[in-house]
């Protein structure tokens, strides 16, 4: 494996860095304050073709792999905007793929170039509050009926629902009780969001207010059997080709954040003077920003390794939760410690490091757990018995 990018990663990063940094932190102050969805951004990182990083070029999209997606991403989390940057742009670098692996060539001229083009927006309708992370006890049903399905049910923490046109839904088309497996009988449908037929509940939240978290209640949704993603009772495995990509850029996202805080910790302590001295002088405040630059960059070199073997056709499960593990807990930490460094000023939203503390809290949470990957990691790399 090559750790030195290429020219053209190179010019990826420095392509993303000179228009992510026209918005400014008062610019992302404004949206953590507001709440109103980064419209200006998703248009400028539209018309910038970067929406289409690892959609094929047939349809619009510069056909790159997940290390180039991950470069572009961190770099998009990496100037003030957190994960509400991050968030506006990501879902169109996983949640597709679904369509982009199983799609009908139909399929793909219809959906593929309107994401490219930022003129769909896509939701992704996965986790309902009764099964959690236990995605094969989801209850929302697609009926089966003459032309289509028809869905009800109900999703929550649908992120962007408040402002999509299309949603990428998981569904059951058969019940749990009457499949060889739980993992059968799961069917993904790439549908409009119908606004007389989804109610979109806000969820108030911690941080990342521009981008919004939703519950979402289906109620007799129609869709047609075109717009049915490959076979009936296969959408798990379908949706299996999204999850490591999802880990890896998350990742990336976090450190990206981590990095930035790092950044106005170390600059702040460079300049603030107390006792005659400035307070980088001291150890107390150097060795705790020190250490978080060397978790940070640890964390990368992982994200690389996970993204460097997806993109590669190896097997890469335990590397990009491994990766995403490290990378957000990273970040926390360096992110909190920039708080610290800041003193009282830290509290502060004016020097913008309490708000990335906020935004960084959502890597260690979503989309899974520390536990889940914990657990993952100690049954299918260590060899223990299922704990769960």
């Amino acid at each position: 494996m090559d750790f030195d990018f290429t020219d053209d990663q190179l010019s990826i990063r420095e392509g993303v860095r000179a228009l992510v940094s026209q918005f400014d932190d008062h610019y992302w102050l404004a949206r953590d304050e507001d709440g109103r969805f980064p419209h200006e951004f998703h248009r400028a990182m539209a018309d910038g073709g970067w929406l289409g990083i690892t959609m094929p070029e047939e349809y619009g999209g510069s056909g790159l792999g997940v290390t180039e997606a991950m470069l572009m991403i961190n770099e998009v989390a990496s100037h003030g905007g957190g994960m509400a940057a991050a968030s506006t742009v990501h879902i169109n670098l996983f949640g597709p793929h679904p369509i982009v692996v199983f799609g009908t060539d139909d399929q793909k001229k219809r959906w593929i170039p309107r994401l490219v083009a930022g003129e769909d927006k896509c939701c992704f309708g996965v986790t309902e509050p009764d099964a959690g992370l236990d995605t094969t006890r989801i209850r929302t049903f697609a009926r089966k009926v003459d032309g289509g399905y028809i869905v009800r049910g109900q999703k929550i923490w649908t992120t962007t629902a408040q402002q999509a046109t299309k949603i990428l839904l998981l569904t059951r088309t058969t019940p749990i009780e009457e499949c060889a497996k739980p993992t059968d009988g799961l069917t993904i449908f790439y549908a409009d969001l119908d606004r007389t037929k989804i109610d979109v509940t806000l969820i108030p939240k911690m941080g990342r207010k521009a981008v919004d978290s939703n519950s979402i209640f289906i109620d007799d949704l129609f869709v047609p059997d075109e717009d049915r993603i490959g076979e009936e009772g296969k959408g798990f495995r379908y949706l299996l080709h999204s999850l490591n990509p999802e880990r890896i850029l998350v990742a990336a996202e976090a450190i990206g954040i981590g990095r930035d805080a790092l950044s106005r910790a170390a600059r702040y302590a460079g300049e603030r003077v107390v006792f005659g001295r400035p307070i980088g002088a001291n150890q107390a405040i150097q060795h705790p920003l020190a250490t978080n630059w060397a978790e940070l960059e640890a964390a990368f070199g992982l994200v690389q390794k996970a993204a460097w073997l997806y993109d590669n056709g190896r097997p890469c499960g335990a590397e990009a939760n491994a990766a995403k593990l490290l990378g957000a807990r990273a970040a926390y930490s360096a992110c909190e410690n920039a708080v610290f460094t800041h003193g009282g000023l830290g509290y502060a939203k004016e020097y913008h490091v309490e708000r990335l503390l906020r935004e960084v809290m959502l890597t260690r949470i979503a989309p899974v757990t520390e536990q889940m990957i914990l657990s993952f990691i100690g049954e299918k790399v260590l060899g223990m018995p299922k704990s769960y």
